[in-house]
This record gives structure tokens, C-alpha cells and sequence, in this order.
């Protein structure tokens, strides 16, 4: 059964019904339960079905697709001597298929792109010289290292060049697919406990698929993230070992932006990791963008404003908060931080990250889904005339000329507004007039899970959004 994906499948649907033989890639990060939707979608049955060996030579790629080949139904098949005959061979397996549409599945593509190996070329011979020619042919590619894809595939400028037909890239769950799954599952959880998971893990599938019934969230945690024998103790190594095949400048990078909320401009990356300033920085970076681990972005407001990228995937951050340092010394330590400083600095972080994974949500509790808006972050610094600097993490530029100023602010009960609360408000609302030079009116919103308390102060605020809110579909 699956939860959500209804987008994701229809397509799939749609490129099976097609008259036309179809290509379709689909990426996304590992755990996001690609392999499941197109397993799920045509019921575990296709014309032939592949899976890439990690870290294996060309010759072990080689006799796994013989295996593979065998076992949909190839009586007798020898080695292939490489790419090029083994596609020969499956080209020979599907001619003796029946059916409308032969599905052909080839799961963790980029594991068998060995060096060397020519597969690429091989590739883009069996769709051009075999599958495009026919209109009976679904070609289903798959792989969490969505960064070979885009570059070998989507920008490949020999013959795979515009040849994919559909495009699937697999994001993880929301709040409300995460409330779905929990149900489908009989786990009794609270809104405000399927908040905290989605800090810790966001919306990974499998990493929900391990909670267990009849344990508390903290319990759960504990025993999943920082027992010895936990399912997820080890994730993080083995996490960026599946995407790279030379993980450890992807790791620097990870580990040094771990240490930065905001993040990084290029240069301080590269002064604070001890980095060499070159193309393979660029790589890096683009590569853990494409996987969704970091986000580029600018400040509005800054002259001269250089690009920051900042770590965004929550398991990740997660381990480097309270995992990176506390290998296996405390098996209780979720559950024995409750309360304290350290966890309640991390949850506020970890709650502004969820409401940037739920701007849809947001837009919505606003009633301007329909309106054309422009997301960004703005700074201010400090002015002679007009005093200190001011930040604002989400700025929503409306186009019916309207600008909302989001504060994100993490709390067990109703928010308090309090008079340090109202001056701060107040001041980050002038030097935005000053500085954006705006004639559109300025809102300032709060979204905090439960509201705000009413008090003197409760109408600094012209929006507030909750955590109601962010689990609407």
C-alpha cells in the first residue's frame, strides 16, 4: 500500500498507456522509497528487472545482469562480455515478451557505471538503436545518486540528449503523508510527536517504517538513532558511502557547513574545511545540491550579497548535533536531554527547517495559493542612522501587494508575545520599509505550533499559523 505518491504514479501510469515506447528516470534520496512506488505501481511484475551492485567491478556488474536476465526468463545465458552485449542479450529476452507494454526496470543504475565500463555509451545504444524504435518498450531507470543522473542522463550531450521522456524526482514526505503513513501503520502518535520525528528524520519513508508501536517518540529515538545496535546508529557512513563513490570531500563539505545555522559563502567554506579552492568544490557542491543535503541561496538587502549554501537535510543535521560527538556513550540520551538548552537551541532550528519543507502549507493558511509570490531571506547590517541590523529568515513578496515576514518560533504551548518579542518585531519591520524602499503593505506572521497567548501584545502579529496548519495536505 502506498501512501501519497498519487502525482508520482499517474505518471507512471500514464507512460506505460502511452501509444510510443517511454523513458522515464526517477531520482531522489536514498530511503525515499523509489524502488517501492514503481514496484507497488505495476504490481511487482516486469519484462525484465535489475538492481546495480555498489562498489563492484565491471565484470560482477556483468554476471549479476546475467542473473538478472536468467531470472526473467532467459533459459540459458552465457557472461556478457560487456555493456554493449549484455544489452544485446536483454534486447533478445524482451523480443520473446508478450504483452502491451514490456516493463523494463533497471534500479541503482549509476552502481553500474563502473570506471571504465562504457555503460553510458551502451545505454544510450539499447534506447536508440532498440527500445526507441519500438512502441512497446518502458524503460524505468532508478537511483539515489541523483547527481550521476543529472549528469549523464539529463545533460548528457551525446545520444541519451533529450531522450527521457518523463522526469520523476521523488521528494520526501510532508506532515500530512508522514500522519497517513503513521496511521497505516497503527502508531498513536500526536500531531505535535509526528512534529518532533519529522525534526529529527523529515519525511524519509523508511526511517518512519522503524518506529515502533508501544514505544514513546523519545524511546524510539534512543533506540533507533543512539543504541549501539540501532537501525539507524550507523545511517550517516553508509548514507553518503551509497551516493559517492569518493565520499569524503562530500563529507567535509556535510561536516563544515554542520557547524554554521545560516550557513556558508564559498570562502568560508573553504577557510573553515581546510578546502582547496577548485572545480571539484564546484562538484561537490552542486552534487550534494542535487541530492537535496544543501540549499544555495542569497540574502536579499546585502550589496555585493555572495551565495550561502546551508546544510538542509534534517537526519543530517540531526547526527551532527547530537550524534557526531556522542558515539555510543549515552544509549538514553534523547530521552535524558529532555528539556535541557541544548535540545530546545536544536529544536528551534529543526522547526524552522519543517516550515521551509511546508511552504505550500503556508501559502495556503495565508489564503494566497492562488497568488504569484517570491520566497527568499533578507539582512540588514548595522547603520549609523537607523541602528542595528535585522534578519528575517522568510520573506513571502506577494504579487496583490501584500509582503509577509515570517517568524518561525518553536514551543511546547501557546507562544507568548512578549515586550522583547514586540520591540524586536517592530524594528525588523522599520528597517525593511527603510531598507526595501516598499510601498506594499507589510504583514508580520508567526508560525508556531500552538498559537500565541493572548496578552497585550498579541496583535504584533497580523498572521498566525500553526502546526494545524503545516499537516494539511
Amino acid at each position: 500500500m502506498i501512501t501519497g505518491r498519487k502525482t508520482e504514479r499517474n505518471e507512471l501510469i500514464r507512460a506505460y498507456e502511452s501509444e510510443y515506447s517511454e523513458f522515464v528516470a526517477v531520482t531522489g534520496r536514498r530511503r525515499v522509497g523509489k524502488t517501492f512506488l514503481i514496484r507497488e505501481t505495476f504490481g511487482y511484475k516486469f519484462a525484465f528487472q535489475h538492481s546495480g551492485l555498489a562498489n563492484q567491478k565491471t565484470q560482477e556488474q556483468l554476471k549479476e545482469f546475467r542473473l538478472s536476465l536468467l531470472k526473467s526468463g532467459m533459459k540459458k545465458c552465457r557472461v556478457p562480455t560487456d555493456w554493449f552485449d549484455a544489452f544485446f542479450l536483454l534486447s533478445e529476452l524482451l523480443d520473446k515478451k508478450r504483452g502491451k507494454k514490456k516493463v523494463v526496470f533497471i534500479d541503482e543504475l549509476p552502481w553500474m557505471d563502473a570506471p571504465r565500463s562504457n555503460f553510458v555509451s551502451a545505454l544510450e545504444h539499447f534506447w536508440n538503436g532498440y527500445a526507441s524504435a519500438r512502441k512497446d518498450i518502458l524503460l524505468i531507470i532508478c537511483g539515489s545518486a541523483t547527481s550521476w543522473i543529472i549528469n549523464n542522463v539529463f545533460r548528457n550531450h551525446g545520444g541519451l540528449h533529450n531522450r527521457v521522456t518523463h522526469r520523476i524526482n521523488l521528494q520526501p514526505f510532508t506532515l500530512n503523508e508522514c500522519e497517513q503513513y503513521a496511521q497505516s501503520r497503527h502508531l498513536r502518535m500526536s500531531r505535535f510527536e509526528l512534529l518532533e520525528c519529522y525534526m529529527v528524520m523529515g519525511g524519509v519513508p523508511f526511517y518512519w517504517s522503524l518506529l515502533e508501536q508501544g514505544r514513546s517518540v523519545a524511546q524510539n529515538i534512543d533506540n533507533l538513532f543512539f543504541s549501539p545496535k540501532g537501525r539507524l546508529h550507523f545511517e550517516y557512513r553508509e548514507l553518503y558511502d551509497s551516493l559517492f563513490k569518493n565520499p569524503e570531500p562530500y563529507l567535509n563539505v556535510v561536516s563544515t557547513l554542520g557547524t554554521k545555522r545560516m550557513g556558508m559563502t564559498r570562502e568560508e567554506l573553504i577557510t573553515e574545511g581546510h578546502i582547496i579552492n577548485n572545480g571539484q568544490l564546484s562538484k561537490v557542491l552542486d552534487d550534494l545540491e542535487n541530492c537535496g543535503f544543501i540549499r544555495k541561496y542569497n540574502y536579499q538587502g546585502i550589496r555585493r550579497s555572495k551565495a550561502i549554501f546551508q546544510l538542509i537535510d534534517n537526519f543530517t543535521l540531526f547526527y551532527y548535533k547530537f550524534m557526531h560527538e556522542n558515539e555510543g556513550t549515552d544509549e538514553a540520551f534523547w530521552s535524558v536531554n529532555a528539556n535541557t538548552p541544548i535540545r530546545n537551541t536544536w529544536e528551534g532550528l529543526a522547526f524552522e527547517r519543517v516550515c521551509f519543507e511546508h511552504i505550500r502549507q503556508i501559502k495556503q493558511a495565508l489564503g494566497i495559493s492562488g497568488v504569484s509570490t517570491r520566497l527568499y531571506s533578507w539582512r540588514v547590517e548595522k547603520d549609523p542612522v537607523y541602528g542595528a541590523g535585522a534578519q528575517v529568515d522568510m520573506v513571502i513578496d506577494r504579487s496583490d501587494q501584500v509582503t509577509n515576514l515570517c517568524e518561525m518560533k518553536f514551543s511546547t504551548k501557546e507562544y507568548a508575545i512578549e515586550k522583547d518579542d514586540d520591540d524586536d518585531l517592530r524594528h525588523k519591520l522599520g528597517r525593511f520599509v527603510q531598507a526595501q524602499k516598499t510601498h506594499k503593505s507589510i504583514h508580520q506572521t508567526l508560525i508556531t505550533p500552538f498559537g500565541v497567548k493572548k496578552n497585550i501584545y498579541q496583535f504584533s502579529v497580523q498572521n498566525v499559523i500553526t502546526a494545524e496548519d503545516l499537516f494539511k495536505e
